[in-house]
């Protein structure tokens, strides 16, 4: 059930960011919470008040009985964070073989994590770009900040080129504080670039996520006659035939893919491909698998 909801395709049936989010976070977190391996870590820290919407589960229920009073058991690793998510709004995000596109789908999962973010009281931001920052909103846990992501992530839309440079420079100067930066694109850029322009931010004590976003027609394009393919960043035009796809582009978007994510993660960043027909639950999970094993 929770497979078939959080499929990108019904999502995108859905009204409305906040359901969007709403509706993955919930089914993954029951989904998680059926899972034996789910779990706090087991080196208690401290209590903590109970406060609506806590599992019930980690009340420690002696102390309850003593003083009539709810409080949940704190493990060391349950610590609260920064999460700033930088979202490539450039044209060629724009594309999609089926009804979600890049855009669409990186809006979903920027949305998700938002939640899951409020969800676990941890300040959270918003940085969309193309060659220009487009839209900032710094991290806060402040009253309405939610409602504010969902509405600047609604509102985002494709624009020109991709320049990494200048909005990564933008955000350095509003970094006062280190936490987790999320960068969700479709990185159609030379892999040194990206991740020499990325890299200074993990200097700053910040842990980064990768997320590579690309259409199933990118990874593994199904031409059965030869088409006029266009840019969508630059107009550029060219004819390719079947074997071409199947034989030279495959190559070399297997090599881009692979030196992207090589390069990444020697440089320390944690790096993630995600097909825009894969459900989010998963890009979910490795986020948190990546968070538990930073912690």
């Amino acid at each position: 059930m929770f497979q078939r909801l959080l499929d990108p395709e019904v999502l995108a049936g859905i009204s409305g960011l906040d359901l969007v989010a709403k509706t993955v976070v919930e089914g993954f977190i029951a989904g998680l919470h059926r899972s034996p391996d789910f779990g706090f870590s087991q080196e208690f820290a401290e209590y903590r008040a109970y406060t609506q919407g806590d599992d019930l589960r980690h009340v420690d229920w002696n102390v309850f009985a003593r003083t009539e009073r709810a409080y949940l058991k704190r493990y060391r690793g349950e610590t609260n964070t920064r999460l700033t998510l930088l979202l490539d709004a450039s044209a060629s995000m724009s594309y999609g073989s089926h009804p979600v596109s890049k855009l669409d789908y990186a809006r979903y999962l920027a949305a998700s994590l938002f939640y899951l973010a409020h969800h676990q009281r941890d300040a959270a931001g918003l940085l969309v770009f193309d060659d220009e920052v487009r839209n900032y909103l710094n991290p806060s846990t402040r009253h309405g900040q939610l409602s504010r992501l969902l509405h600047a992530l609604d509102k985002a839309v494709a624009g020109t080129r991709t320049d990494f440079e200048k909005p990564f420079f933008h955000f350095q100067q509003f970094l006062y504080r280190p936490g987790l930066v999320v960068v969700v694109s479709d990185f159609y850029e030379d892999p040194d670039k990206v991740v020499t322009t990325i890299q200074p931010l993990r200097f700053r004590g910040n842990e980064l996520i990768l997320f590579h976003v690309l259409d199933p027609e990118e990874i593994a394009p199904q031409f059965g006659r030869p088409v006029l393919l266009r840019d969508m960043e630059t107009s550029d035009t060219m004819e390719v035939n079947p074997e071409y796809v199947q034989n030279e582009y495959r190559q070399k978007i297997d090599a881009h893919i692979e030196e992207l994510r090589t390069k990444a993660r020697r440089a320390g960043l944690d790096y993630f491909l995600l097909n825009t027909a894969r459900p989010l639950d998963e890009a979910l999970r490795e986020y948190l698998v990546v968070r538990k094993g930073r912690m």
